[in-house]
């Protein structure tokens, strides 16, 4: 059975993209820093007939993401997808563009880019090998389109965005698929088209075709 592993999984996006490979046949690697949520969502798809388990890491402590991927292989051996979509807001804070300083802006780039290269790390390499795999790596709608008040947030994204786009092109030749979404919707806000089971089956179809380094999904209405 084929196993995505979900960095960053929550009620929201995270366990809709679950669900979504789940109905593909994959078994589902919860990864994130609280275990009882954790615990809460792997039972919930256990209910659904879809297997997964919650393994607890800290994508900015690279001791703890290694600890995290090594009980996945344990469990579920090979990592087929990773996907990469934490979200840590209100701990890190967002400022407007006029107030970004080195002091604003570093804590977001250790969360989002060098976390995001600490985690593709844990799986690349036996991709790379095994001539096989995918990578997904989410940003908000600010790495295309910068959005002022969240003006740090938005450099670190459009960075994460630019790494992946590179990522794209390096892995292609060794038969790894790395694709970057950017979404500019509220999720779960009430517009269908940015329910999270509808913006995860986007996901579902990237990793599928796996042709196009980007997608930029807009749910604004």
């Amino acid at each position: 059975m084929p196993t995505i592993a979900i960095i960053g999984a929550g009620p929201g996006l995270g366990i809709a993209i679950a669900r979504a490979f789940g109905r593909e046949g994959f078994s589902a690697a919860l990864v994130a820093r609280n275990a009882a949520k954790l615990d809460a969502l792997a039972a919930e798809l256990h209910a659904e007939g879809i297997e997964a388990a919650g393994f607890t890491a800290d994508i900015t402590k690279p001791d703890t993401l290694a600890d995290a991927f090594t009980g996945i292989r344990q469990r579920f051996g090979a990592v087929d997808v990773l996907e990469f979509s934490p979200v840590d807001m209100s701990a890190l804070g967002a400022v407007g563009v006029l107030d970004v300083t080195p002091a604003t802006l570093q804590p977001q780039l250790d969360f989002y880019l060098t976390g995001a290269i600490q985690t593709v790390q844990q799986v690349v390499g036996a991709m790379i090998t095994a001539q096989s795999g995918t990578i997904l790596v989410t940003t908000g709608g600010g790495s295309i389109n910068p959005v002022p008040f969240l003006a740090n947030i938005s450099i670190a994204a459009a960075g994460l965005r630019n790494w992946t786009l590179n990522l794209h092109n390096e892995l292609k030749p060794h038969g790894v698929y790395a694709a970057h979404i950017a979404i500019s919707a509220r999720i779960g806000a009430g517009n269908p088209a940015a329910a999270p089971d509808v913006i995860a089956q986007k996901y579902v179809e990237l990793h599928q075709t796996r042709t196009e380094p980007e997608l930029h999904y807009i749910a604004l209405d």
